[in-house]
């Protein structure tokens, strides 16, 4: 093994293309992070590909701030202990969907439940006919493409460089920020590799991250930079970042090692 690089903060993000909270500690499961994208909205007018309502179609989205009414219950699955005592494949349980529980903070500062009708109505303002909207709710991460997203700091600082700006990390909504010993986009080589993140989890680094709109969009104020995308369309072939998938679960804290162990 060797160290390649550090944990510098782990985020998730309860509803997806909502605003995403940083945790002080992270289960990365087989599906993804615990508590990571729980909740989305189902777009009928969207692709059958791609069903759901994003901040590609409403950038006003990252400004609802969704939060767990039971954050205790978030943190971890709630016979962790047990199963980590089993085999590392073993797959704890998911808490109930009233443990998960989310109420959103609109941005005129009201609190909705998220399955608040009133939460689906100021959601659809705005898209037009064709498009009614419905809540879905799985324990499965409802990411775009692979469980786990990681980003390292090295990056954003680069691609801040090259699109002469300064860069808020949050505004590419990686699961894991890391801290790595490699210059930026050094990572890409990390790709068909396994990384160990902490005591226990280990991520096998299965592809680059095509990168969309997204990452256009100020974390605070929703405003679009387009030449953020356009900085990495043109100067790293649209991809910014990695995709993992879960080999062995376990809890990642800020400040874990992160290992390549081949």
């Amino acid at each position: 093994m060797a160290i390649v690089g550090r944990v510098e903060s782990l985020c998730r993000y309860p509803v997806k293309s909502m605003r995403g909270e940083e945790v002080q500690q992270a289960f990365v499961g087989f599906a993804g992070i615990y508590g990571d994208r729980v909740y989305a909205f189902h777009d009928s007018g969207a692709s059958k590909g791609f069903p759901w309502l994003t901040g590609r179609q409403q950038e006003r989205m990252l400004l609802y701030k969704p939060m767990f009414r039971h954050p205790q219950s978030a943190i971890n699955p709630p016979n962790l202990s047990e199963a980590e005592s089993l085999s590392a494949g073993a797959t704890p349980l998911y808490a109930s969907i009233e443990e998960m529980m989310v109420d959103v903070e609109t941005p005129a500062k009201s609190v909705l439940a998220i399955d608040d009708p009133a939460l689906i109505a100021e959601l659809s303002d705005g898209l037009g006919d064709g498009h009614a909207l419905s809540l879905v709710r799985s324990d499965r991460s409802l990411t775009d493409c692979r469980p786990v997203s990681v980003f390292s700091l090295q990056t954003i600082q680069q691609i801040g460089r090259e699109a002469e700006l300064v860069l808020d990390k949050r505004r590419f909504r990686a699961n894991i920020y890391a801290d790595l010993h490699m210059a930026a986009f050094s990572e890409n080589a990390l790709v068909g590799r396994r990384l160990a993140l902490g005591a226990r989890a280990v991520v096998a680094v299965i592809g680059l991250d095509p990168r969309c709109k997204m990452i256009t969009l100020d974390p605070d104020t929703a405003e679009a930079k387009p030449e953020v995308l356009r900085t990495v369309a043109q100067h790293h072939g649209g991809n910014a970042g990695l995709f993992g998938a879960v080999l062995t679960e376990g809890v990642v804290r800020p400040g874990d090692a992160i290992d390549l162990l081949d």
